[in-house]
């Protein structure tokens, strides 16, 4: 690191990351961005992280062939060295087992006592390590009796109530668009790291930390849990549209799409002000939220027909100016396309094995230990004699 630029926030951490395809990974790419240093540990017999294969698209080789750089690889896989290492290979293992002595973190997503043959699961190595901080991510945990059942995105989606919620009131269940069990099990397993960490920091004692993608899932039903919880009432999938706040959804405009999200009983009066149905504000059906709620299908067939009488950029543009929440519905060239996300650099350009990649940036921004973007996602195993030098010199890699 230059002495210019500023330190991260997790330099001098060591990563043993046993993890693949996508919670563990984009915990692991975290920490990479705030400065760790992750050692990704990927199987030679199936050709490494299983998502290598998840393409088209991939990123091309130098010869303009495919490479094993999947876009959905890529997505989690910044900031990490690529080690080829076979847990059943006793030389590989003792490679494992010392980085796993010089490691501050591991994490893993074996089904629960799949590290045991290895001797690379959390009880023989926090014992051997009781400072080390190590984090399982499986289905369903470690405990309880699904602790067997394997786990994926779309079964977490599933089993812990999130698709019930998804989709159209008529429709079937719908998962949501992008792996984000996974993505959210990765943002608590960050968080419970990070926490224990600093426990450790206290105390110089490290934990075990046995995380699940049901148990994630089901934490971030957020206000339609509580709605439930409190009520005893099954809440019911309701397409865009609010289970406690109205209008709040999607609606039809003149030559597409608008989001309009009121949020409170002044803002809908600028709103029908701006639709001139001033009426409608005045009527107590409507004149407050929780009347609104009560009259929803009162009141939303009116609104519905008065927003498709202008464009986008009407609504857009009126509504702004009365200071009412609203917004277009992006396609992804347009969002990261925007003068927006260019300010907040939402897309980053690193420079890959066989030219420049473009990725999602990371969205933390931190004054005194900005993220970095160090290495770009690797070839399989590019970095297995690096961990080697590492090792034997017990120098910290560049």
């Amino acid at each position: 690191m230059a002495a210019s630029e500023p330190r991260s926030a997790l330099d001098g951490i060591v990563v043993l990351d046993l993890s693949r395809i996508l919670a563990g990974p984009t915990c692991t790419q975290l920490l990479g961005d705030l400065g760790a240093t992750v050692w990704k540990i990927e199987n030679p017999k199936t050709g490494g992280d299983d998502t290598r294969q998840w393409g088209p698209p991939y990123a091309p080789q130098a010869d303009g062939s495919d490479s094993d750089l999947s876009a959905y690889f890529m997505c989690a896989n910044r900031n990490k060295r690529s080690v080829a290492a076979d847990l059943g290979n006793p030389e590989d293992r003792a490679m494992l087992e010392a980085l796993a002595a010089r490691a501050d973190i591991v994490i893993e997503n074996f089904k629960p006592g799949g590290l045991v043959p290895f001797g690379l699961d959390h009880q023989t190595l926090c014992a051997r390590h009781p400072d080390l901080v190590y984090c399982s991510i499986s289905g369903f945990g470690h405990t309880g009796p699904n602790r067997e059942k394997p786990g994926y995105d779309l079964m977490a989606q599933g089993y812990g109530g999130i698709m019930s919620l998804t989709g159209a009131a008529d429709g079937m269940p719908m998962k949501v668009g992008v792996g984000i069990a996974d993505v959210m099990c990765g943002m608590y397993a960050t968080i419970g790291i990070l926490a224990a960490l600093r426990h450790r920091e206290t105390t110089g004692e490290g934990q075990h930390i046995d995380l699940s993608l049901v148990d994630s899932q089901m934490a971030w039903t957020i206000n339609e849990g509580v709605n439930y919880l409190t009520s005893g009432n099954l809440p019911q999938r309701r397409g865009n549209a609010h289970p406690n706040i109205v209008p709040y959804e999607v609606f039809e405009s003149h030559d597409g799409h608008v989001i309009v999200a009121v949020g409170n009983d002044a803002q809908f009066r600028r709103f029908c002000d701006f639709l001139n149905l001033a009426n409608l504000a005045d009527d107590p059906r409507f004149a407050t939220n929780p009347a609104r709620l009560k009259h929803r299908d009162d009141l939303l067939p009116q609104i519905a027909a008065a927003l498709r009488d202008h464009t986008t950029d009407a609504i857009i543009a009126g509504l702004e100016a009365r200071k009412v929440p609203v917004g277009p519905v992006n396609t992804l060239d347009r969002a990261l396309g925007s003068d927006q996300a260019q300010a907040r650099d939402a897309v980053v350009e690193m420079p890959g094995p066989a030219g420049p990649v473009r990725l999602l940036g990371n969205p933390l921004k931190l004054s005194a230990t900005p993220v970095r973007y160090d290495h770009a996602p690797p070839n399989f195993g590019a970095d297995t004699e690096a961990l080697k030098a590492f090792l034997s010199a017990k120098q910290p890699p560049e």
